[in-house]
């Protein structure tokens, strides 16, 4: 049987850091995009030393050996979606940018992650500029949190009814959407809100707030069922809806187990094994 006749996986690749501890990062994204139904590839840019409780260190991997890496997986396996996690520095930002461009992706998600669950910084602070400006522009969709918001805009948000004009402003002009997380809010119900920037609709997505301590990751996985679900070719809004069953459903399964002795994990394959 030729590989034309053969079934096909759908692909997801990840560009981010390491975790040890399992619960974020490289390590969360390949087992959402199982759980979710993908083929996960990844490309590792730094080695993270952490746990639960905290951050260590972070050892970086050589730029050119990052870019090294995508490009072994799309000249070979190619890509249905990429996402992107952790990128600490400047030089690194714009190497994955270029990398990336001439493949033409279109199901391109970032997580602009810049502090770990534990409140340490994970990007470097001149990086954040390039960010905003150099790699946001070029993607389809970014998934930011409300600190991340608040670095990104330079504006406190501290209300549910902001967030529908913060996703907004954070569009680059209505060119990328943009799922904004409630999660740092303290109200009852919790409110998502995603801006779909290609058909210029606000769609809130709502869930129960669960109180838990087990919220290592949750970022890191809700971009990359994003990512999957658009790799499955899922409309946005239907795959930012996807995404948020999905790690809305990991997050309360999560809540019931103890592992480690500070923010412990969501449970990714809630939908397979308990």
């Amino acid at each position: 049987m030729s590989n034309e006749t053969k079934k096909h996986y759908k692909r997801a690749l990840t560009i981010a850091g390491s975790d040890p501890s399992g619960g974020a990062g490289i390590q969360a994204d390949l087992k959402t995009f199982s759980a979710c139904g993908c083929f996960g590839t990844s490309a590792i840019v730094a080695v993270v030393d952490e746990n639960t409780v905290g951050v260590t260190g972070v050892h970086p991997i050589p730029v050119e050996f990052v870019t090294g890496q995508i490009r072994s997986v799309l000249d070979d396996i190619g890509t249905d979606a990429v996402k992107i996690g952790m990128l600490h520095s400047s030089e690194l930002i714009r190497a994955v940018r270029d990398t990336l461009a001439p493949y033409g992706l279109r199901n391109v998600v970032l997580d602009p992650v810049m502090v770990a669950t534990s409140g340490d910084a994970l990007l470097q602070e001149e990086a954040v500029a390039t960010l905003r400006d150099e790699l946001i522009p070029t993607v389809r969709v970014i998934t930011p949190n409300i600190p991340e918001a608040e670095l990104l805009l330079g504006q406190l948000i501290d209300r549910q009814s902001q967030l529908p004009d913060a996703a907004r402003a954070l569009s680059c002009g209505g060119r990328v959407s943009v799922f904004l997380k409630a999660g740092h809010l303290t109200d009852e119900e919790l409110v998502d809100i995603f801006y779909n920037a290609e058909t210029d609709e606000v769609l809130p997505l709502r869930s129960r707030r669960v109180q838990t301590v087990n919220t290592h990751g949750t970022g890191c996985t809700l971009s990359s069922a994003l990512a999957a679900f658009l790799a499955r070719g899922f409309g946005l809004s239907d795959a930012a809806t996807r995404a948020k069953a999905y790690i809305a459903s990991a997050i309360e399964a999560g809540a019931s187990y103890a592992i480690g002795h500070g923010h412990g994990p969501v449970h990714h394959f809630h939908g397979f094994w308990e």
